[in-house]
């Protein structure tokens, strides 16, 4: 959860005079340093000097405040919708078996719904309805969505008075229609605003963002963001590898956090959501320095045209408001996606658990005939964001040998493993467990497989064996991927087994979709078979 201390209460929004705008900016460099000094008992000049892990005590301290996951606008703006949705029909339904008439719904009377409910959608999407601006002011809010619904039935009864489309259809039903689906929409209105200003208060409901590059520029960039009325973006710091001198430590009220080194730390630990890049376009050598460092992280990457002055039209760049921006890399399987991918997760798993379910029990009865111990074995992996998880597996050594931490990869006729842990690693049984992990969400069906923290080849750790080996932690890890349907599964004893299997995480994220997954998903259990490489 944020800290209230480090974010100013309404950050974004049209400013009266650059005097307002001078005086917010004192405050938040006020905030700043007194949180600091609060949290480290040092002063902030201190603090900002790096420590061993590349982060300075101010910078770590900010991330760990920030830590937490926020909630998407856009799948909000979704379940709004769908909330609009069944207050309609259900008012409808409602307002028929209660009338006079007490029936269900005629056919006449559920083409009028589903029309009221394709124009009641269209008029609030028109009116900004399910803007996160407009839903955290409850009278505008109110008014928009009363004015759409009055504006549906003032067509429908026009319509209805004209011609024969709405013909038979009573005034015991439109009448009270109207009035509680006026109510119910209001209610909902009521509802997300609550949800909203106390999302947005605890810093849940915004887009975190870090400006990489510092000075007048990055200024002169803030400035014009908190010019744009109801902006979603936190500024949540400054990284940039200039010294003070070129760089000051405080840009327009918010800190200089450190190098580009340490960003990538921050960024994770603070789960930022967006990096806007505030180097000139021209600087072409520098700016893909800069993206080879940080495409490893999960967040959408911008780089500002503000400098440049150049006029883009809207299909060329995206935009905060009137501030434009060049979109590099997008966040990988968000919003929505995320949605269809998690649905597409608990369904398919559930289905695996319940049909599997007596090769598992199976499998546990044979592993405590075989050999004393456990069932299962815990091992800590690398999951999303490299955050680590600990993951399930059937054990398949034996106790005294069993090796948690990876530090000795398994190889053929390894003795430490059993005659049962023999046919189950090869077969891929060992690894039923981990659907359940999936129900947790520490693991998807369909993902890069996670690896062991300490997994090595050649005396060197993964992620310096092969470079930007953590991109492939941009999504969640899954059960089975595309580099094992590829045959890139189990031992890894030369540099290019482990490069191969990250340029296939790779391949997948950048083209992930449910069909991809679903083929991923229904072609593991021919690819199974393949099992050379597998001990």
């Amino acid at each position: 959860m944020s800290n209230p201390a480090l974010k100013p209460t309404e950050p974004f929004g049209p400013k009266s005079s650059s005097d307002e705008v001078s005086g917010v900016r004192q405050k938040l460099e006020k905030q700043f340093r007194q949180t600091i000094q609060g949290a480290t008992g040092q002063p902030v000049v201190e603090t900002l000097v790096p420590g061993k892990n590349g982060l300075s005590a101010g910078a770590l301290e900010i991330a760990r405040n920030l830590g937490g996951k926020g909630i998407s606008a856009t799948v909000l703006a979704g379940f709004v919708r769908l909330a609009d949705i069944l207050v309609i029909a259900s008012t409808a339904l409602i307002a028929a078996v209660t009338g006079p008439e007490t029936t269900a719904l005629s056919l006449a009377q559920i083409f009028t719904t589903a029309a009221a409910i394709l124009f009641t959608l269209a008029f609030f999407q028109a009116a900004d309805v399910y803007q996160v601006s407009v839903m955290r002011r409850g009278l505008s809010q109110l008014g928009r969505a009363a004015a759409g619904w009055t504006l549906v039935f003032a067509i429908l009864v026009v319509l209805r008075s004209t011609t024969d489309i709405a013909a038979g259809l009573s005034d015991s039903w439109i009448g009270p229609w109207y009035a509680l689906g006026l109510s119910g929409l209001c209610m909902v209105r009521l509802v997300v605003y609550w949800l909203v200003r106390r999302w947005m208060k605890s810093g849940s409901l915004e887009r975190r963002a870090i400006i990489v590059g510092g000075g007048t520029a990055a200024a002169e960039l803030i400035h014009d963001l908190e010019a744009q009325p109801d902006n979603d973006i936190r500024i949540c710091g400054i990284f940039d590898d200039r010294s003070n001198d070129r760089s000051p430590p405080v840009v327009a009220g918010y800190p200089k956090l450190g190098n580009i080194n340490a960003l990538v730390e921050f960024a994770r630990l603070a789960r930022i959501d967006m990096l806007i890049v505030n180097i000139p376009l021209r600087a072409e050598k520098r700016v893909l320095e800069l993206l080879k460092k940080l495409w490893v992280l999960p967040v959408d990457i911008r780089l500002s045209a503000h400098t440049d002055k150049v006029r883009f039209r809207d299909r060329g760049a995206s935009f905060i408001g009137t501030v434009p921006f060049v979109n590099v890399i997008e966040k990988p399987i968000a919003d929505w996606d995320m949605v269809a991918k998690r649905i597409f997760d608990l369904v398919f798993a559930t289905i695996a658990i319940v049909t599997l379910f007596p090769v598992m029990v199976a499998t546990a009865i044979a592993i405590k005939l075989d050999s004393k111990g456990p069932v299962l074995f815990r091992q800590k992996r690398y999951g999303f964001n490299n955050e680590v998880i600990e993951i399930l597996k059937f054990r398949s050594m034996y106790t005294e040998m069993a090796d948690p931490d990876a530090k000795k990869v398994v190889t053929k006729g390894d003795p430490r493993v059993t005659k049962v842990g023999r046919f189950i690693r090869k077969s891929s049984i060992d690894e039923l467990p981990q659907l359940f992990n999936v129900l947790t969400g520490r693991l998807s069906l369909v993902g890069p497989r996670p690896h062991a923290v300490n997994a090595h080849t050649d005396n060197k750790t993964w992620d310096d064996v092969v470079d930007g080996y953590f991109a492939r932690h941009k999504v969640k890890p899954g059960v089975t991927g595309w580099a094992q349907i590829n045959g890139w599964r189990g031992e890894v004893d030369t540099p290019e087994k482990i490069q191969n299997r990250v340029e296939c995480d790779v391949y997948y994220i950048e083209n992930w979709s449910i069909l991809f997954d679903l083929k991923i998903l229904f072609m593991t259990p021919f690819r199974l078979f393949h099992t050379e490489n597998a001990y």
